[in-house]
């Protein structure tokens, strides 16, 4: 039952929420106090905060119009930034030259087609609430700790509930990214042991079609969220298996198999530490069988190209890292090769391929061996070869790569003349790079 008006609690008081105060957050505020608008706290902050999560993020909602607001902040001299945003009713300031905040006019979306809606301002607050998506991110917080609920999202949050605002099928007909967001929130919020609401899982069904019309772009952004989730691998299963939705968001291939290897991955890494986490394309690596599936993935969702040959390296490597989890000299040789064999030179980035690697198999013990690994230099160079008398072409090449192989097996011990005295070694110049192990 919609509510009249907002359901009324006790003012927040808590240090979380006190600690946001800011000289330039009172300044803001006093800003529109003066001039007679209303400024609230809005969406994910009075969510994290009654769920007693700091937050990283403070969005603020206004019934000042854009044009408004950029009248009162050129009068009072504050810098306007992002000037852009005034399209979808959203101004970004900078206060004291220290401190960016961003502040949306309340708005009505309408003449929705499924992906963006077209914005029109209102003063009402109650309105604003119905028109965002999911009830534990349509409360609004007063700056002196009145908390704001039309929709019954405070409930909804003390209950682990996930909800769309007034009827799911509507309202995922108007923007089909909400699937996706119902499922990030339910992961990072809802209870997998009291399971989905069967009526909103039937609307996601009915509509997942929608989907197809989606940018790629904006489906991994929220796909990248959800598999790295607080509960990631219950919630994928739900989307693929029981939903289907795999085709719609580039993963028609996905088997029972490779979803139990995601669910096993993403166990290994659940931890407190940042650093022990898994890469959610380390995740992601889990649900492809072969680079095909990684190249169907990127066409659908255009993914970037560091996030690409991330996955493409445990693919590559993955069965033989599973032989050789407890040998830290195999995840060096790898680090080394991908510079001297494949071209990447940058060692930071090879580190962190193969510790994804490590983390992929399980093998956490050796994390800190890899990255606190001093990587010797080679030795031996190009120049050095050609004055030993090999031409400069495809012959030099292979021959510095022939070097480089013979110096990485000898525990990378061997030096400059001994390297030498293999100038005479016949070499194989191959079709295409091979993995040496």
């Amino acid at each position: 039952m919609r509510p009249s008006v907002a359901s009324t609690y006790d003012k927040l008081d808590c240090e979380a929420f006190k600690s946001l105060f800011s000289d330039e957050l009172t300044n803001l505020s006093n800003l529109f106090d003066n001039a007679g608008y209303e400024l609230r706290m809005a969406g994910g902050v009075v969510r994290d905060l009654l769920m007693g999560i700091y937050p990283h993020d403070i969005d603020f909602a206004s019934t000042a119009t854009p044009s408004q607001m950029k009248e009162m902040f050129e009068r009072h001299n504050v810098r306007i930034l992002h000037k852009r945003g005034e399209e979808h009713g959203t101004i970004t300031v900078r206060m004291n030259d220290t401190t960016n905040f961003e502040i949306t006019t309340l708005r009505i979306d309408s003449n929705c087609d499924g992906r963006r809606a077209k914005v029109e301002y209102t003063t009402d607050w109650e309105k604003d609430a119905f028109r965002r998506d999911l009830t534990i991110n349509s409360l609004f917080l007063g700056l002196d700790g009145t908390i704001y609920d039309y929709t019954g999202g405070v409930d909804d949050i003390q209950n682990r509930r996930i909800r769309f605002v007034g009827k799911a099928e509507g309202r995922i007909r108007e923007d089909y990214l909400r699937i996706l967001r119902y499922f990030r929130f339910f992961g990072r919020i809802g209870e997998p042991a009291k399971g989905h609401d069967a009526g909103t899982l039937a609307a996601i069904i009915a509509n997942r079609e929608g989907m197809d019309t989606l940018s790629g772009e904006r489906i991994w952004a929220e796909l990248k969220r959800i598999i790295g989730g607080r509960n990631g691998a219950s919630v994928l299963r739900t989307m693929l298996v029981e939903c289907g939705l795999g085709k719609h968001i580039g993963l028609p291939n996905v088997t029972e198999d490779a979803l139990n290897e995601f669910c096993r991955v993403f166990e290994a890494s659940v931890d407190d530490s940042e650093t022990s986490r898994a890469d959610s394309m380390t995740l992601l690596s889990t649900l492809f069988g072969t680079d095909s599936d990684l190249l169907e993935f990127h066409r659908r969702n255009k993914i970037s190209n560091n996030e690409k040959a991330l996955v493409q390296f445990i693919l590559r490597y993955r069965k033989a890292a599973a032989k050789n989890k407890d040998d830290k000299c195999f995840f060096f040789r790898l680090v080394t090769d991908q510079w001297h064999l494949y071209g990447s030179p940058d060692m930071e980035i090879n580190k962190f391929h193969a510790i994804e690697l490590l983390k992929y198999i399980n093998s956490y013990n050796l994390i800190d061996a890899v990255q606190e690994w001093t990587i010797p230099k080679l030795p031996i160079n190009g120049v050095d070869l050609m004055k030993a008398g090999v031409e400069r072409g495809v012959k030099l090449k292979y021959m510095l790569q022939h070097m480089y192989i013979l110096w990485r097996d000898s525990g990378y011990s061997l030096t400059l003349d001994e390297l030498l005295t293999h100038i005479g070694d016949d070499i194989v110049i191959p079709d295409k790079k091979i993995p040496v192990f």
